[in-house]
């Protein structure tokens, strides 16, 4: 049973949009919440949820590197590349919370805690 007038690449597309805009303020509100009456692990979550969008930006940036081949179906390389934007966020959470990712969240906390003072 189709349903008519229903764009479903539409929907995704909007979708992803609202999603990766709401990461980046959801990134952006953690950060700004961080003051000087914020705790030694609110400060550390918010180090490493920055570490993980950068690292996220990062692989973005070398996946945009590899040639793909051209698929005829715009639907299906948009599902493809939604899905493939979920995985490339959660290799990106992975990789910051498994031993000390690339050391920037580690960086970041001991700047902010000399600067805040905890």
């Amino acid at each position: 049973m189709a349903i008519t007038g229903v764009d479903p690449s539409s929907y995704y597309s909007d979708y992803y949009t609202n999603v990766s805009n709401a990461s980046k303020d959801a990134l952006e509100k953690t950060l700004s919440g961080v003051d000087q009456q914020a705790t030694e692990e609110e400060l550390m979550k918010a180090c490493k949820e920055f570490e993980a969008y950068f690292v996220e930006q990062m692989f973005k940036g070398m996946e945009k590197t590899v040639m793909k081949a051209d698929d005829s179906d715009s639907s299906t390389s948009m599902y493809t590349d939604y899905f493939g934007d979920m995985q490339t966020q959660e290799y990106a959470k992975v990789a910051t919370e498994q031993g000390n990712g690339i050391g920037l969240a580690n960086q970041l906390y001991e700047q902010m805690k000399r600067n805040y003072g905890l």
